[in-house]
């Protein structure tokens, strides 16, 4: 199985922290923020990764080359221009689509910036088992903005936050709106459904994909510890939860 860490953003809400790295290098409890991610990678028998990167790619790079890939196959996608999480994933099909002996494997995408202990083996396993195009790790949490799923936790919509405004994409008399954890399986079929160029949002690919039937679903990981690493303040807050859980393993 392979991955990809989405590591390309500016990290602006991180500064001053990202004024001389790439957020990707940030520490949380002295280790960075893509050390952890890779080890949540390793720990699940993934050795292929690549990495995107945007701001301070070089030293991404470097940091990969002086630790020997933390003993894995990595290789670094570099973005001159940033290209947003969907078209960053595009942007890196070769990486997933090179081995055509094997088109079913679904692969793992994780933000660099989120930490979490959610099961993703399991969640591998719910995929498969639901034969998902996608399957977006989800909680019922207070978020600025929301995706919405039916009864059978099939994508069916967004919302922002608050009494923001509602897209739906396809009908539903009940719909629960869930915050989305920065955490996906997905299968290469994909790739061929994406009429998307460029700059775009993999959400706004999910959506329209949804909006066609296909098999967008929701993973349901309230009972694991999540954490988004947007801010200087919420990495303080998840040095302090990872001294008293330890780290995710």
């Amino acid at each position: 199985m392979k991955a990809m860490v989405l590591a390309a953003g500016l990290g602006t809400r991180l500064r001053p922290l990202t004024d001389d790295r790439p957020k990707a290098l940030v520490e949380v409890a002295g280790r960075t923020m893509l050390k952890i991610a890779l080890a949540r990678l390793r720990a699940l028998g993934i050795r292929d990764v690549i990495v995107n990167a945007h701001h301070f790619a070089g030293m991404i790079v470097e940091y990969l080359k002086t630790n020997d890939n933390f003993g894995m196959n990595i290789e670094v996608s570099r973005e001159d221009v940033l290209l947003d999480t969907g078209g960053g994933l595009k942007n890196a099909a070769h990486f997933f689509l090179a081995d055509s002996s094997d088109t079913e494997e679904p692969f793992l995408v994780h933000n660099v910036d989120v930490i979490s202990t959610i099961d993703l083996r399991r969640m591998v396993q719910f995929h498969l088992e639901h034969r998902a195009l996608a399957t977006l790790a989800v909680q019922s949490r207070q978020s600025s903005r929301y995706l919405l799923f039916d009864q059978q936790f099939q994508l069916c919509g967004r919302r922002s936050g608050g009494d923001g405004e509602t897209e739906l994409v396809r009908p539903s008399p009940h719909v629960q709106a869930l915050a989305f954890c920065g955490v996906h399986v997905i299968s290469p079929n994909l790739f061929a459904k994406m009429t998307e160029e460029r700059v775009f949002s993999i959400v706004d690919c999910y959506l329209r994909m949804a909006g066609r039937e296909e098999k967008v679903l929701a993973f349901r990981a309230d009972e694991y510890y999540w954490r988004d690493l947007g801010t200087p303040e919420k990495v303080m807050q998840a040095a302090q939860d990872l001294k008293q859980r330890g780290l995710p393993q």
